[in-house]
């Protein structure tokens, strides 16, 4: 699916992702299912508010990226995944597609929102990437807002540990099913930006990376090409380095969105790994692809009306 039409560079966009994986119509309640669209438009409209003002593609897609993390429905921020030890491991990366700056952090356990610790590092700290105590310490030093570690565990998350610790084969399904957010867009400079926001999986080694924080696997951004977030199984996202070649395709095969998203996700499948992307090319079109049952996901753009979609079939 895409939206936008070509040569709208200075038309703003905005798309972003609440996670892939089996999504099935028959066990998602008629009142959740409006609860979640309704926290995708909302995420959505943070985001727009900015680029219908003239605001940046990074401030856009933090905005939106941090409502997503402050919502339960999602795995990133409150309602993350539990690790096996029964915490919570947050991972978060931010990419400015002026310059490719960048800023990543992985095992983030107080700091409320990874994303916006992700953009004050890539604005103000001397590293890309920053892991477990120091991401936090770094957190602290700018005044980010800290919280206990129980902060972000809610009641759904326990049980889907406590389920997996029982039966393992049977958990995988739930675990992947509230995945990884995050957001693509173009402001109206035709700069691109992408962040992506994480509590990884379900029972996870503690310590445990997937895709989304690392640069070029989960996250990518450069203007004139694409800027992509990814979500699905993290292990096998960086195996392929989906969001990179992704760009790669683009940039240099001169593939469509669309075609190397496609693309992408085979190599993804043919390794045993399902998920999705959102992804805008230069000119601002957006991209949704997922080799999974559903995916969470919604788009505007400066001439679409903001829309959600929930499963692989919905058009």
């Amino acid at each position: 699916m895409s939206l936008n039409s070509p040569g709208s560079a200075r038309d703003w966009a905005l798309a972003l992702h609440g996670g892939a994986g089996v999504i099935e119509r028959a066990r998602l309640s008629p009142e959740r299912e409006r609860a979640i669209r309704a926290a995708l438009l909302a995420a959505l409209d943070d985001g727009t508010a900015i680029l219908a003002r003239g605001g940046s593609a990074v401030d856009a897609v933090e905005a939106t990226v941090a409502a997503l993390e402050a919502s339960p429905f999602f795995n990133a921020g409150v309602g993350a995944a539990l690790t096996a030890a029964g915490t919570v491991e947050l991972d978060a990366a931010i990419v400015d597609g002026r310059d490719r700056r960048a800023g990543a952090v992985t095992g983030v356990t107080t700091t409320r929102s990874p994303v916006r610790l992700a953009r004050r590092l890539m604005e103000e700290g001397p590293h890309v990437f920053l892991a477990g105590a120091a991401a936090d310490a770094f957190a602290r030093a700018r005044g980010l807002e800290q919280v206990d570690n129980g902060f972000f565990i809610t009641p759904e998350r326990r049980r889907m540990l406590e389920e997996l610790r029982r039966d393992r084969a049977a958990a995988v399904d739930e675990a992947l099913r509230l995945g990884t957010v995050g957001a693509v867009a173009m402001d109206r400079a035709g700069n691109l930006a992408a962040a992506t926001s994480t509590g990884g999986l379900t029972g996870k080694a503690p310590g445990r990376i997937g895709d989304s924080p690392v640069i070029g696997a989960g996250t990518a951004a450069e203007n004139g090409v694409c800027a992509v977030s990814a979500t699905g199984v993290g292990e096998v996202f960086l195996r392929v380095r989906a969001a990179g070649q992704l760009c790669d395709r683009i940039r240099f095969g001169r593939a469509p969105a669309r075609k190397a998203a496609e693309a992408v996700l085979g190599e993804v499948r043919a390794l045993g790994g399902e998920g999705g992307l959102v992804v805008l090319d230069g000119e601002g079109r957006v991209t949704f692809a997922l080799n999974a049952p559903g995916m969470y996901r919604a788009a505007a753009t400066a001439r679409s009306a903001p829309r959600t979609w929930i499963w692989a079939d919905e058009r």
